[in-house]
C-alpha cells in the first residue's frame, strides 16, 4: 500500500468514527427535545408521538436512497444531502412550534440519521483490516455522544427555552462540514464500477437475507425496550419517576463499555458464534425483566440485557462481508429499521388487548430470533465479518 492511499483510508476511516459520535449526540437528542417541545407548546402525547414516529420513517427512506442514489449522483452528493436534515430539522424546531414544520424538522433529523449510518459505515468498514472491531468502535462513539446528550441539554435548558435545540443544530452543522471535507467517492467509485451502474447482485444472496432478518430483530429488540420498558416499569411500580430517569443512562453506559470490550478484547474472530451468545444473553435478561419487581433487580437487568444487545448491530453489520457497498448497507439497515417501527407498535396493540406484560412479552420473539438466525447464517454461507 503506497502512502497516498494510506492517508486515504486513514482519513476516510476518522471521518466515519467523528461522524457517527456526532450523530449519536444528535439522534438521541431528538427524545429529550420531543419533551421539551411537548412542555412549551403543550402537544398530546399522540402528537408527541407522532413525532417520534416521523423521524423513524425518515430514518428508513434515507437508508434506502442512500442505497440507490450514490449510483446516479455519486456518494459525496448523496451524503451532503441527506446529512444536512440534523442542522435544518433541530435548526425549525427551535425557531417555531408549528405541528408542520415540526414533523418536518423530525423527518429531516431521521434522513440525516439513516443517511449518516450508511455512510460511516461504508466509510469505516471499507477502511480497516479488522471490521468487526472497527464497527464496534464505531457504535462506541455513538453510544458516547448518546451518554452526553441528555446531560449537556439539561445544562442549557437553564440559558434559553430554544438553546438545547440550537445546539444540536449546531453538532448537525458539524457534522454535514465534518462529510464537507471527507474524502467521498464520486459517482463510478460510489457505484462499482467506471459504468456508473450500481451492483444489486448482493440482492440474489440467501447470506444477505438472512442477515437483514437479523437485524430486523436486533433493531425490533433494541427499539423496545428503548420505546417501552420506562413505561413499562412505572405501570408495574417498578420504579418511581426520579428513578426511571436513571433506567436510559444505565443503557447507554453498558452500551458503551460492551462495544469497548467488544473492540480491544474479544479475540474469537467467529461473528455468528457472537452473535448467538448475544442473543441469548438478550433472552435471558428480558425473561428477567419481565419477572422482577424490585429497582436494584430491575436496573442490573436493564445493564445486562443492555450490555448484551450492545454488539449486536455492530457485529451483525460488519458479518455483511465482501457484500459491503452503499447499496447494500443502505438497504440492510432500512430493512433493520422497519423491525424498530413495527415491534414497538406490535407491543402496543397486544398491551390494549391483554395488558402491558403481555405486550412486552412480544419482544422476545426478537430476542429468540437472533439466535436462530446466528445459527443458521453459518450454514448457509456468503456472508462474514474477516475481511
Amino acid at each position: 500500500m503506497d502512502e497516498w492511499t494510506a492517508q486515504y483510508k486513514k482519513r476516510a476511516y476518522n471521518t466515519g468514527m467523528a461522524a457517527f459520535f456526532l450523530s449519536g449526540f444528535c439522534a438521541i437528542s431528538a427524545g429529550v427535545i420531543v419533551s421539551l417541545l411537548r412542555d412549551r407548546y403543550q402537544f398530546n402525547y399522540s402528537f408527541s408521538g407522532t413525532l417520534v414516529s416521523a423521524m423513524s420513517i425518515g430514518n428508513v427512506v434515507a437508508l434506502l436512497i442512500s442505497g440507490v442514489l450514490p449510483g446516479l449522483i455519486g456518494q459525496r452528493a448523496t451524503t451532503l444531502t441527506l446529512t444536512a436534515g440534523y442542522f435544518l430539522g433541530y435548526l425549525i424546531s427551535a425557531l417555531t412550534g408549528n405541528p408542520i414544520f415540526l414533523l418536518l424538522a423530525f423527518l429531516l433529523a431521521g434522513m440525516s440519521k439513516g443517511g449518516t449510518a450508511s455512510t460511516c459505515t461504508v466509510l469505516v468498514g471499507s477502511n480497516t483490516d479488522d471490521r468487526p472491531r472497527a464497527l464496534n468502535l464505531m457504535n462506541a462513539w455513538f453510544a458516547l455522544g448518546a451518554l452526553l446528550c441528555p446531560f449537556l441539554i439539561s445544562t442549557l435548558q437553564g440559558i434559553g427555552a430554544s438553546m438545547p435545540m440550537f445546539c444540536v443544530a449546531f453538532a448537525g452543522l458539524c457534522l454535514w462540514i465534518l462529510f464537507c471535507f471527507s474524502p467521498l467517492p464520486g459517482r463510478a467509485a460510489a457505484a462499482g464500477g467506471a459504468s456508473g451502474r450500481t451492483d444489486y447482485s448482493f440482492l440474489k444472496n440467501r447470506a444477505f437475507w438472512l442477515l437483514a432478518m437479523l437485524m430486523f430483530c436486533q433493531n425490533a429488540a433494541e427499539y423496545t425496550v428503548n420505546g417501552w420498558l420506562v413505561t413499562y416499569y412505572k405501570n408495574e411500580q417498578i420504579l418511581s419517576g426520579a428513578m426511571a430517569a436513571y433506567a436510559v443512562t444505565v443503557q447507554w453506559i453498558f452500551t458503551l463499555a460492551a462495544r469497548l470490550l467488544l473492540a480491544f478484547i474479544m479475540k474469537d474472530r467467529d461473528p455468528f458464534k457472537a452473535l448467538a451468545v448475544m442473543g441469548a444473553g438478550m433472552t435471558v435478561m428480558y425473561g428477567v425483566l419481565l419477572k422482577v419487581s424490585a429497582p436494584l433487580p430491575a436496573l442490573i437487568a436493564l445493564a445486562l440485557f443492555s450490555f448484551s444487545v450492545a454488539g449486536v448491530y455492530p457485529m451483525g453489520v460488519a458479518s455483511i462481508g465482501e457484500m459491503l457497498s452503499p447499496a447494500s448497507v443502505g438497504i440492510l439497515l432500512a430493512f433493520a429499521g422497519v423491525g424498530g417501527i413495527l415491534f414497538p407498535w406490535l407491543v402496543g396493540i397486544v398491551a390494549d388487548l391483554a395488558g402491558l406484560r403481555s405486550g412486552m412479552a412480544v419482544n422476545l420473539i426478537p430476542c429468540v430470533g437472533i439466535i436462530a438466525l446466528s445459527l443458521i447464517i453459518p450454514r448457509v454461507g456468503g456472508a462474514g465479518g474477516r475481511d
